[in-house]
């Protein structure tokens, strides 16, 4: 007997073959919102609160506070990754762009939503500071508020070309181990495992450099709240984080994204 509607509705077999629908522009706009939010949330929250506690032991501080920063990108990948790619960082977003993996037309847009949230994340540890003991905020702004710096912002005295140096290197790094894991055909499923535990490990090496930045929405959160001299050094951590990245995408699209012939 012949089907009377000739719209038939889809069977279950097909509906298993159906790709999912993309997240709207809004939604993943959110996701990186929200993701750089937790980022420097759970990463300059713990160096704020830490480095002003538990002032006599720097080293446990530095462990803690690079293991923050590796978490909540674990977390965060995995929350909102799914949604929006889990840049977090427009330095990442720039160096996926540079690698073909992003379009260009996107990422202003996305920079503008992780620098808002890097920005909400710092205003509410304000926030929590006000309600602090008697002088804590007042003390953690006069630090510089887990700014990036050189010199007299530099946890260890790092001068200048070293903070230079550190920031485009790392980021390179940083962006080719994304752009590795999350390959779409040689990427892994535990991506978001490893792009926290790299974020962890560069935080080792240089936070007595320059407090690490690699990510310029992470810098302008913290400087917009670490005082004069904090802002006045903040360039550094924007144009260098994104030249590392733009290096990073641009060779690994020449050197490792090819196939056999």
């Amino acid at each position: 007997m012949s089907d009377p509607n000739p719209e038939s509705p889809i069977e279950p077999a097909e509906l298993a073959h159906t790709p999912p629908a993309a997240p709207a522009t809004s939604a993943k706009l959110v996701a990186e919102a929200f993701g750089t939010l937790l980022l420097v949330f759970g990463g300059v929250g713990t160096a704020v609160f830490a480095s002003n506690h538990f002032t006599d032991a720097p080293a446990a501080v530095y462990s803690t506070v690079a293991l923050a920063f590796g978490l909540t990108v674990v977390v965060g990948a995995y929350a909102f990754g799914p949604i929006s790619g889990g840049h977090f960082n427009p330095a990442v977003t720039l160096g996926l762009a540079a690698a073909g993996r992003f379009p260009w037309r996107e990422t202003g847009a996305y920079i503008v939503a992780q620098v808002i949230g890097g920005a909400v994340a710092t205003t509410l540890l304000v926030l929590i500071g006000l309600f602090g003991p008697a002088g804590w905020l007042r003390t953690a702004q006069d630090a510089g508020f887990a700014s990036n710096g050189w010199d007299n912002l530099s946890p260890a005295g790092f001068g200048l070309p070293a903070a230079i140096i550190a920031e485009v290197v790392l980021t390179g790094l940083f962006v080719l181990i994304i752009l590795g894991v999350t390959h779409p055909t040689r990427g892994t499923p535990l991506a978001g495992l490893a792009i926290g535990l790299s974020l962890a490990l560069i935080h080792f090496i240089s936070i007595p450099i320059d407090n690490t930045s690699v990510n310029p929405a992470r810098s302008i959160a913290a400087a917009i709240y670490g005082g004069g001299e904090a802002l006045a050094q903040l360039w550094v951590f924007i144009v260098f984080p994104v030249v590392g990245a733009l290096l990073a995408g641009v060779a690994y699209r020449a050197l490792f994204d090819g196939t056999r012939d």
